[in-house]
């Protein structure tokens, strides 16, 4: 399959195309820069997002997989607010519309969003049928998503990865979250009773490349484990594989002097199951935290 990938440079992106490559798929990909050290089979073709994708220099596509957003772990300013908002909304407009105007279209768009969809929902189960929630992040996704769909009017077939928090060795939440806890310093919080729903990088990688050959795939899929954990089980899990206590307890007023509003994301809870990943036949390889910290950590 020849495959189109924005946000390719990410922890996510390199991982994919990595993987891509291995299996022998022919890859371009959109960024402001070409990529260090990226393998030269990969193709570059330059997109600062602000302009109009320019597809029509790329080879035919089969897929097109759609990474690019600011990121989100920095304190927000309603600068860095408009960034994220316009990065991935604006940005999957231009993208979309520029595949409307292909004279081959490819066959599947593949499109990120986030469990942010769903808000702050505590206890609640939440699946690919849940309605969004609300706050800032729920209407980022809403909208990103609702732009993403559009290319099904195209006759593409469309698919929004609604994923959670990354784990992985090189990327991801991981790196920030174990130094504090190796030195015996982490902790939940505040009271870690909000729900957190975790996917470890290959898993979702693989849902990616599940997501591009399954043609009976459509919709929103999440891309988490389908065992999500609390904020205090998660934290008493990987004080476990560090081999470290964890008896602080980080306070939402400590948070908020040091991030702002973005510390509010951070007590969000999202309880969070993959019913129709599981139901299209995805199998995960990291269903379990505690092997799966124990292996990254």
């Amino acid at each position: 399959m020849t495959f189109l990938v924005t946000g390719a440079t990410g922890f996510i992106g390199r991982k994919l195309i990595g993987r891509l490559l291995e299996r022998g798929d022919s890859i371009n990909y959109l960024a402001r820069k070409r990529a260090k050290n990226f393998d030269s089979r990969a193709a570059y073709h330059c997109w600062n997002g602000h302009d109009a994708p320019p597809l029509k220099s790329v080879p035919r596509l089969d897929a097109i997989v759609h990474l690019m957003g600011e990121p989100i772990a920095q304190r927000w300013s309603a600068e860095v607010k408009k960034r994220i908002y316009s990065s991935r909304v604006d940005a999957t407009r231009k993208l979309v519309t520029a595949i409307g105007e292909l004279p081959h279209k490819p066959s599947v768009l593949i499109s990120a969003s986030a469990t942010g969809f769903y808000g702050n929902r505590g206890d609640e189960i939440l699946t690919e049928a849940s309605p969004p929630g609300s706050g800032f992040l729920a209407e980022v996704c809403r909208d990103w998503e609702h732009e993403a769909l559009r290319a099904r009017d195209m006759g593409l077939r469309v698919v929004t990865v609604r994923t959670g928090v990354v784990l992985g060795r090189d990327g991801g939440a991981l790196p920030q979250m174990l130094m504090p806890f190796r030195l015996g310093l982490g902790g939940k919080f505040g009271d870690g009773r909000q729900w957190m729903s975790w996917i470890h990088v290959d898993d979702l990688v693989r849902l990616y490349l599940f997501a591009a050959d399954s043609q009976a795939v459509s919709g929103p899929l999440n891309g988490s484990s389908p065992n999500p954990v609390t904020n205090a089980t998660f934290t008493q899990t990987l004080a476990r594989a560090v081999h470290r206590p964890a008896i602080f307890s980080v306070p939402k007023f400590a948070l908020n002097l040091a991030l702002g509003e973005m510390a509010g994301f951070l007590f969000d809870s999202q309880r969070v199951l993959p019913q129709a990943v599981e139901s299209g036949g995805f199998a995960f390889e990291y269903p379990e935290l505690a092997s799966t910290l124990k292996m990254l950590s």
